[in-house]
């Protein structure tokens, strides 16, 4: 039965083993509930101050930009200059967003435009901060714990994910969107203060200065990878055509279920959380390009679903269904870039990554907001998820090496593994220490 239950249950050895690791999944757990109750506080006091699912829309169009520009000059960043440096002061840049928020909110007659600005600065930091976290994770855990670090990850954000809507329901129904955005805040000074206790992770010497040549060079490895452009595709065509989030508050308004919007918005990450608590089988999967492609085929056909049921419960149980086939699809995802992709292009690769799983939904909420105002909110959402499963079948034809992936012969991925494997003896014997507890590859401990 013991036997039984761990091939189930996750794999915690990362986070029993490597200091910096538990250090950034706790800081991480703080950030993301913190962050998600003003995720649910900002489109529903868009809504309350316009009425039109065209301006909730708007917040993607917004956030797109800053996203693109500052994603890749972020992962440029990673490469060149400390990690945790980096990690640390866009963290209190976004904790300086969440207090304008606030102060916002507590007027007498609160204004639209701040809560675009803030949007905007948001999508900056967070393009600029995600690369530094992503590849500081390819950095400090084995290659042989990349699944089991990537599942823990994913865990984390989903129970904030869950709790955090669910908690920000409840608070903007009863206390408003001031009390909402006044958790943000705490939560992001509790999330300095643990980022304060992690080691430097400084480049190697051999790093260059942030530049356009050094953005196009990563570009260049991304586009001769089959499979690492395999994943950026699969992902972006799901996000864009079935990531209706921003329109939720008017599904639940056509199906006389406001009182369930934030449980709408949970149901998503709830679903996650089940592939997460029973992922322990996923560290010994090799064929990481299958779980992209289904995981992702699997949130398209359940969206699909989900905009065609007529009641509440049908359509959250739908929601809870895509939450786990973007799971399955974002532990696929997480695997092959961590597996394959040099630690000397990691941050720049990273940056692309948070183009991938980052411009697809800002740009899904600005196509359902659209679809909304022409079509019905209903319509914009089984239509996206017809669009995504179509596009996730036509890029799984034309790029066949994503499917064929497998982590035991793929050359880039026996090739990361022992520079890894280089760098991590390296640091051992530097510190004098346990490999498990040894500070990342040219960090001072």
């Amino acid at each position: 039965m013991t036997r039984k239950l761990s091939a189930i249950l996750p794999d915690l050895t990362p986070l029993r083993t490597l200091r910096e690791f538990r250090l950034l999944w706790i800081q991480g757990l703080v950030t993301y509930f913190g962050s998600s109750m003003a995720m649910i506080a900002l489109p529903l006091q868009i809504k309350d101050l316009t009425n039109s699912p065209l301006a909730v829309g708007a917040m993607g169009a917004v956030e797109l930009v800053p996203l693109i520009v500052f994603g890749l000059y972020g992962g440029a960043l990673a490469d060149a200059v400390d990690r945790r440096k980096l990690i640390l002061l866009s963290e209190a840049g976004l904790g300086l967003l969440a207090v304008i928020l606030l102060v916002n909110a507590l007027l007498p007659e609160p204004a639209l435009w701040p809560l675009y600005v803030v949007a905007a600065g948001v999508s900056a930091l967070a393009g600029i901060q995600r690369p530094a976290l992503d590849s500081l994770i390819a950095r400090i855990v084995p290659h042989a714990q990349l699944t089991a670090a990537a599942a823990l990850n994913a865990l984390r954000w989903q129970t904030a994910a869950v709790a955090g809507p669910a908690a920000a329901g409840v608070v903007v129904a009863f206390s408003g969107t001031a009390t909402a955005y006044a958790l943000t805040v705490v939560g992001f000074v509790a999330s300095v203060l643990m980022c304060l206790r992690l080691r430097p992770a400084p480049p190697s010497k051999e790093a260059a200065k942030p530049s356009l040549r050094g953005i196009a060079e990563g570009a260049r490895y991304a586009w001769s990878k089959p499979v690492l452009l395999g994943t950026y595709a699969v992902d972006l065509s799901a996000m864009f055509f079935a990531f209706p989030l921003a329109i939720f508050p008017f599904l639940a308004e056509d199906l006389d279920a406001e009182w369930a919007l934030g449980l709408m918005y949970g149901a998503i990450p709830l679903g996650s959380v089940l592939i997460s608590l029973t992922s322990g089988w996923a560290s010994k999967v090799r064929r990481h390009g299958l779980m992209v492609v289904f995981g992702a085929g699997g949130w398209g056909l359940a969206m699909t679903l989900a905009g065609l049921m007529p009641n509440i419960w049908l359509v959250l149980f739908c929601l809870m269904l895509a939450g786990a086939g973007d799971m399955l699809s974002g532990l696929g995802r997480s695997t092959i870039w961590n597996q394959t992709i040099p630690e000397e292009l990691r941050g720049r690769l990273a940056g692309l990554e948070v183009l991938s799983y980052s411009v697809g939904p800002q740009l899904g909420q600005v196509r359902a907001g659209t679809v909304a105002g022409w079509t019905g909110t209903r319509p914009a959402v089984w239509s996206g998820g017809v669009a995504c499963v179509v596009a996730v079948g036509l890029l799984a034809a034309v790029l066949p090496k994503l499917m064929t992936y497998d982590a035991a012969t793929d050359e880039d991925a026996l090739r990361r593994k022992a520079q890894q494997e280089a760098e991590l003896a390296a640091a051992d014997a530097a510190a004098g220490t346990g490999a498990a507890e040894a500070p990342a590859p040219g960090a001072v401990a």
